[in-house]
């Protein structure tokens, strides 16, 4: 068990009280920023909130100290984080498809295309470095000349790259692949800018490789150790996360009006397009088990860390 963790883990009446949700500002995030918006819950809770983090190690620690009662996730950072002894549950996943290639030549729709080419790559050792390595693995092994992966620091580092002309393909997730894609329409005709498209996604890429394997389960929302042990609570939570996603879905321009809300930084227009880019499905956790074990068992194949070793235990899914 982690060390200065709250000792209130244990089911709390949530009536009288207004819950924390909490997210990345990435699409996964978005249906909680309209179940906070539009009083979801009314019936079991005073209130929602919605609180924005920037980084994992953020969320630990709103997390240890007891700041928050459900949060959008990585499909593996819950895993990663009950497998160092904090009693997280994963509620569900929504996100199946984040990932997409941006490029200045339209001929190179595919990942296939990229074969002797150099793809700019903001991912180090984490989900989305092992989904790329392991799909141009295959591609190696079908004689593909390799691709020429150059990594940088981040998206921004990546995009501002893009925008300069000095690379010519990247693997974005969105919001950042939006973004990318809108800047440069923004900016066209300024010297040095080059006109950019939207390549194939990772994802169908992956289906085509990985038949048996073809879904990606990349993000969701996991339960707090505060709420760990209230189902009904957490399934209230589902339920309302996929009204919310629903209506993200039919309406992305009024939903990326109301999450600029909270990312004023954001452009609108780039909120919409990656809206409109990303396939919300939500199916509780228990339901997309094996789709989610499978992806635990790549990684814990190839890179363990970011689970924290092996697959949790059957508990770890909510229903």
């Amino acid at each position: 068990m982690l060390p200065g963790l709250k000792t209130a883990w244990a089911s709390v009446g949530s009536r009288n009280r207004v819950l924390t949700l909490a997210g990345p500002g990435a699409v996964v995030s978005y249906p909680l920023m309209h179940m906070a918006a539009t009083g979801a819950l009314s019936g079991m809770v005073e209130g929602l909130r919605f609180r924005l983090w920037q980084s994992p190690d953020q969320l630990r620690t709103l997390l240890v100290n007891g700041d928050v009662d459900f949060s959008a996730t990585p499909s593996t950072l819950p895993a990663l984080l009950h497998n160092r002894g904090m009693p997280v549950r994963l509620v569900n996943i929504s996100v199946w498809g984040i990932l997409w290639l941006v490029g200045t030549d339209p001929a190179v729709q595919s990942f296939e295309d990229l074969a002797g080419r150099e793809l700019l790559v903001p991912f180090q050792r984490d989900l989305p470095a092992v989904l790329l390595d392991t799909l141009l693995e295959t591609h190696a092994a079908r004689g593909l000349a390799p691709v020429r992966l150059r990594r940088t620091r981040d998206g921004q580092d990546a995009i501002a790259l893009m925008l300069n002309g000095q690379a010519e393909q990247v693997l974005l997730v969105e919001p950042m692949a939006s973004l990318l894609l809108w800047r440069a329409e923004q900016s066209q005709g300024q010297a040095g800018v080059p006109r950019l498209y939207r390549g194939q996604s990772l994802e169908t890429a992956w289906r085509s490789a990985f038949p048996a394997q073809p879904s990606l389960p990349q993000a969701g929302v996991m339960a707090a150790p505060s709420v760990a042990a209230d189902t009904a609570l957490q399934r209230a939570v589902a339920d309302a996360y996929a009204h919310s996603a629903q209506w993200c879905a039919e309406h992305p321009a009024d939903c990326a009006a109301l999450v600029r809300e909270h990312l004023p930084q954001m452009p609108q227009a780039a909120i919409e397009r990656a809206v409109r880019g990303t396939r919300l499905d939500c199916r509780a956790a228990q339901a997309a088990r094996p789709e989610i074990e499978a992806l635990y068992r790549l990684l814990a194949s190839r890179f363990p860390q970011a689970i924290g070793g092996g697959l949790p235990p059957a508990d770890f899914y909510a229903a």
